[in-house]
């Protein structure tokens, strides 16, 4: 008998991604945008309590910035691959910095200029976010990208969580102008925290040399990958469908049914604390059909709707949206981790920027028609509509090659074990 003499040694544990100091300068800087993010609305929504902005005024507004968003996250996507991540970060967001004291100048002065620098602060966010998935995928090795993007995603519903409650405290010693100042300074410190990540490698493929053109790469890198496409058409639409119920058929609902506002507020903080619980869940989990897990997560969503079709005790409608925030998070952690390690790695902003384009650029669509269709046909039909489409898109989603674990590489091994 032969006895070998060589020993291996115990695997040691694996250092938290959280005790990292280039990390957690980028979760810093990914914070501070958070808080930048969803404190801007509610600032400037006490400004119409105190008269500085009028509500239709407000309105226009918000869809400058919307729009800004959306025009810039497709073009920092390719900006974010043509150049270093780390300063399309700084450029972007010093650009929401700078819109800051210009929304202060325009308070109830111009409304104008009030919509330019709007529509420069939803510029600079929206070619921040692609850059900052890239970034992510740079600066983290890809064993623990998991746990970095479930830390990330927890940062975000903190803000959601805590950047109203913030801004209305801050209120009470501080004047709308002065709030508008401190968004722009979250917005330094988001420009100025993240380190320097480590540029991708080029893949060789010529650039076009357009805009348009490098985008279309992009696009046609997403194509790639059925489960990237079929996973992003039902995200499209479970946030279309659901999200919009959630913005107008939830107060409606809550108005009407229970005559209280209690219910719609309850059930928006059950939804961002579901959603805390989902990505501290998911940052340890690891499901042997994590894509299938991940849409089975992301149907979760149509109990949301589902709740508040039928005569409920409004502790269900409480449950239902807890259950759809933890859905959604054990559904968007895998979907960037995924993606940070099946795109291309010179491609991954423009696919990053696909993703955002389409799964918040629709929403306000879905925003805009439901309320007429609530008028139309009734709030039952037409939540009856949202729920099954969250409940069906995610299952059309699993059934297409490649979805189970949200990779080609691992359906393609799973072939080659067929007999």
């Amino acid at each position: 008998m032969t006895s070998s003499s060589t020993h291996v040694p115990p695997t040691a544990p694996q250092r938290s991604v959280l005790r990292e100091p280039a990390f957690l300068r980028l979760w810093t800087g990914t914070t501070a945008s958070g808080l930048a993010t969803w404190a801007l609305p509610f600032v400037l929504g006490l400004a119409v309590l105190q008269r500085d902005l009028t509500a239709g005024e407000l309105g226009l507004v918000l869809a400058a910035r919307t729009g800004g968003f959306l025009l810039a996250v497709a073009i920092g996507g390719v900006l974010a691959d043509r150049h270093a991540r780390r300063a399309v970060v700084l450029w972007s967001a010093l650009a929401a910095a700078a819109a800051a004291p210009l929304l202060a100048a325009g308070l109830g002065r111009s409304t104008a200029l009030m919509m330019a620098a709007a529509a420069l602060a939803g510029a600079g966010q929206g070619a921040c976010r692609p850059a900052f998935q890239a970034l992510t995928a740079e600066i983290v090795d890809p064993s623990r990208r998991q746990q970095a993007n479930a830390a990330m995603t927890f940062s975000v519903r903190v803000s959601a969580l805590l950047g109203p409650s913030l801004a209305a405290l801050l209120a009470a010693f501080f004047d709308t102008a002065a709030l508008l100042l401190g968004i722009g300074a979250l917005w330094l410190v988001a420009a100025l925290a993240p380190g320097r990540g480590k540029p991708a490698a080029p893949s060789g493929e010529p650039r076009r040399g357009s805009f348009a053109g490098e985008f279309m790469d992009g696009v046609r890198e997403a194509r790639r990958h059925p489960w990237f496409v079929a996973g992003l058409a039902a995200l499209t639409a479970v946030i279309a469908t659901g999200y919009s119920a959630t913005g107008v058929a939830l107060p409606l609902v809550s108005r009407d049914r229970y005559g209280t506002g209690f219910v719609l507020a309850a059930a928006m903080t059950a939804y961002t604390l579901g959603a805390l619980a989902g990505a501290v869940l998911i940052a340890r989990l690891r499901p042997r059909a994590q894509g299938w897990t991940a849409l089975a997560g992301l149907a979760a969503y149509g109990f949301a709707p589902l709740s508040l079709m039928l005569p409920v005790h409004p502790a269900v409608v409480i449950a239902a949206y807890a259950v759809a925030g933890i859905g959604i998070e054990l559904f968007n952690v895998p979907w960037f981790t995924a993606t940070q390690r099946e795109a291309a790695p010179d491609k991954l902003a423009r696919v990053s920027s696909l993703d955002f384009l389409l799964s918040y650029g629709l929403a306000p669509v879905g925003l805009a028609l439901i309320a007429p269709a609530i008028t139309a046909f009734g709030t039952g039909p037409v939540l009856a509509v949202c729920a099954v489409t969250c409940f069906l898109a995610p299952a059309a989603a699993a059934l297409v090659p490649t979805s189970r674990h949200f990779s080609r590489a691992a359906d393609s091994r799973k072939e080659d074990r067929k007999p």
